[in-house]
């Protein structure tokens, strides 16, 4: 007979966006166990808002200046990858920055849908001098984990893709100390701590993450059968319908989305609606496009 667990949760300290958190009593390696998978959660899996592409208005490349910028190109992009943002929606948004000198160019400079704001508006962007004018646009997406920019095709000219860090927690530690039940000392005392970047509260990120490990344990204990699609148009396609989608020359980023929604071969996107493609969660309409582009290449169209 499996004993349900019994512990308690205290947030013991809460500075900003700062959280020490205690858990305990956990039966020894326990504390172990919780802290390294939380840890692990909370660093990978929480969905983030951040700016994924640039274009300033006179500049082709990133590795050049812009007359009366202090900067140069590559400084204001590293600027503007410390950027968050707090959306209400998963879509990707549109921005802008328009700005004259002399004075500072911050955060809160940036303007944006009614969907999203800035949450760390007094950061640091570029320094102009008089008479001189910064217009960018700039484009927001809603993902997790790590996105290098050598990810982000792009053949528009001046377009300059960024390297997306979409995780909201900044950093993660934990340790385990002993604890006491009765006078039995080897329980273990679990103490976490968590930085968010200010755009979700460090206790809201931890119930989240303990969610999405329930998630995938409740998978193992009652698992849902994959449903799996009709294969109504296997002969027509032949060979080609079934490639994998990492076959078809499609992004590791893109290919590993569309794998993880059930979508693995290229009969799946085909019998696909463009409209369920858009709502993959780390896809969106310019994912969508190069998908489309990929099976044009086969001769193939989406729904």
């Amino acid at each position: 007979m499996i004993n349900e667990p019994i512990f308690e949760v205290k947030e013991e300290k809460k500075e900003g966006n700062y959280a020490r958190f205690v858990i305990s009593p956990l039966e020894q390696g326990y504390g172990h166990t919780l802290g390294n998978s939380l840890r692990r959660v909370l660093l990978t899996s929480l969905p983030g808002a951040v700016i994924v592409s640039v274009k300033i208005q006179g500049v082709k490349h990133q590795f050049t200046t812009l007359k009366g910028v202090k900067e140069d190109v590559v400084e204001f992009l590293l600027n503007l990858k410390k950027v968050r943002f707090k959306t209400t929606s998963e879509k990707p948004t549109k921005a802008s920055i328009s700005v004259s000198g002399p004075g500072d160019v911050k955060a809160s400079d940036i303007k944006t849908d009614a969907e999203i704001t800035v949450a760390n508006p007094d950061l640091f962007l570029a320094s102009l001098s008089k008479g001189t004018k910064l217009e960018a646009k700039l484009e927001i997406e809603v993902g997790t984990g790590y996105l290098p920019s050598e990810e982000r095709i792009t053949e528009e000219i001046g377009l300059i893709p960024l390297d997306a860090s979409f995780s909201p927690i900044v950093r993660v530690n934990y340790r385990i100390e002993e604890t006491r039940v009765g006078r039995l000392t080897n329980y273990d005392k679990l103490i976490l701590e968590v930085w968010s970047d200010g755009t979700i509260d460090p206790k809201e990120a931890l119930l989240t993450s303990a969610k999405i490990l329930v998630g995938y344990f409740n998978q193992l204990v009652s698992p849902k059968k994959i449903e799996k699609k009709e294969e109504s148009k296997k002969d027509e396609l032949g060979a080609i319908g079934k490639l994998s989608v990492e076959e078809i020359g499609l992004p590791t980023r893109v290919a590993n989305a569309l794998v993880k929604a059930g979508y693995e071969s290229v009969e799946d996107l085909v019998n696909a609606k463009r409209d369920e493609l858009v709502k993959v969660r780390n896809l969106g309409e310019k994912s969508v496009k190069i998908i489309e582009a990929a099976l044009g290449e086969k001769g193939l169209l989406l729904k």
